[in-house]
């Protein structure tokens, strides 16, 4: 049989069938998790009718889910770091699965946010932890494909939670979309018989403490962290102001899912294109290239009426080269920090979302006094800092994947 080699300071030693079936399973994790998470942006027209709520209010409650499921992340990385990935890969899916399903029994904001951040706790409870659980099942070769199947889980959750949770509301109700909490528990406890044990090799090195970790973003992490945070950045602003301008336009709450899942589903096919891409071509101009051209495909899916053909075909290209950032930044930071892969993935998955979606606060207020389209369109130059930061020179030597 043969045995992949993997190094001691990671917690998984296993056959390549097993780590085939280690990085599907965080995958389905990753799918559940994420489809869950994706069911406030599809109701938050009818959240703020029910509950009074404005736009700026709106984009602050999506804040506050976001800040919830981003700033503990690192902590969590350094936790399954050091005593094992196993329990944060199946109870952070349950956590979100269960407190996400009550959003529509929430009688205030104030309820509402704090079903939200419990909800946003187990996903940030599960992302370091699943990144590192999936690009450490196996050493070197193929890191990038394994991290986009990892984020491939994430986003076709996120593509298909709006269409779920908006048929269910259809025939239930808000009041009873409670019941969606179901599946969640039943796949979590499957994969609690399908993962294997990652309990720390006795001789591998403790992980340095979070904060320690934080000191990289001096070097090449600090120019990456800035790149993840515009792609939260971006996501968290499609996905707050596009229900609004599709409701705005006098498009149904159906279509308006729609329109996500266009996004979301253009996001899932981005990280299978940059996870193989990052393993076959000089990061920097991939990176460069994919935020460059995401400017002009974001700037027609906010412009362009709402829902219309043209526009979806934009809204899932912007999705595809906003996602498609994905898998690159996260094998980098892992890559950067080898000994700490979770924090490192809590670093740049958690924090830098975290202050995309705190930048996404100012422009809901713009979008307050300008409307949200025009509020949209402003925010996107922002997008060529990071192809300017994709060329920072202390990236040089992690330009091109370790194989090549």
């Amino acid at each position: 049989m043969h045995v992949t080699r993997v190094a001691k300071s990671d917690p998984i030693r296993v056959s390549r069938g097993t780590t085939r079936r280690v990085v599907l399973a965080v995958g389905v994790a990753h799918f559940i998790n994420d489809a869950y998470s994706s069911f406030l942006s599809p109701l938050l027209p009818r959240l703020m009718d029910r509950l009074g709520m404005s736009i700026a209010l709106a984009a602050i409650l999506a804040m506050t889910w976001s800040l919830a499921g981003s700033l503990i992340q690192p902590a969590a990385g350094y936790l399954a770091d050091r005593y094992g990935r196993k329990f944060f890969v199946i109870g952070g899916p349950l956590i979100s699965g269960v407190f996400l399903s009550l959003i529509g029994l929430a009688p205030s904001v104030a309820v509402l946010a704090a079903i939200l951040i419990a909800g946003g706790i187990g996903s940030a409870a599960f992302h370091p932890p699943g990144a590192a659980m999936s690009g450490g099942a196996a050493e070197g070769k193929g890191s990038g494909l394994r991290m986009s199947i990892f984020a491939f889980g994430g986003l076709l959750g996120f593509a298909v939670g709006p269409l779920i949770v908006v048929a269910l509301v259809a025939v239930v109700g808000l009041s009873g979309m409670w019941v969606a909490m179901l599946p969640a528990i039943a796949v979590c406890t499957v994969l609690a018989f399908v993962l294997p044990s990652d309990r720390p090799h006795p001789d591998a090195p403790k992980p340095p403490p979070p904060l320690e970790v934080l000191r990289a973003l001096r070097g090449p992490l600090g120019a990456i962290f800035v790149i993840g945070a515009l792609s939260g950045f971006l996501q968290r602003l499609f996905l707050t102001l596009s229900p609004i301008i599709s409701f705005q336009d006098g498009v149904s709450e159906a279509t308006g899912a729609i329109v996500l899942s266009t996004y979301m589903g253009g996001q899932a096919v981005g990280t299978l294109v940059g996870g193989v891409l990052s393993d076959r071509m000089d990061r920097r101009y991939l990176l460069a290239g994919l935020t460059a051209l995401a400017l002009p495909a974001h700037f027609f899916a906010f412009w362009l009426p709402a829902a219309s053909p043209l526009m979806l075909m934009f809204a899932a290209v912007a999705g595809l080269l906003n996602l498609a950032l994905m898998p690159p930044v996260i094998v980098l930071a892992q890559e950067i920090l080898p000994e700490s892969k979770g924090v490192g993935s809590g670093i740049v998955m958690g924090l830098a979302w975290a202050v995309g979606s705190v930048a996404v606060i100012g422009f809901g207020f713009l979008g307050d006094g300008i409307g949200p389209r025009p509020a949209a369109l402003m925010s996107l130059p922002l997008l060529l800092i990071g192809t300017v930061l994709a060329f920072h020179p202390s990236l040089r030597p992690h330009r091109l994947p370790d194989h090549a």
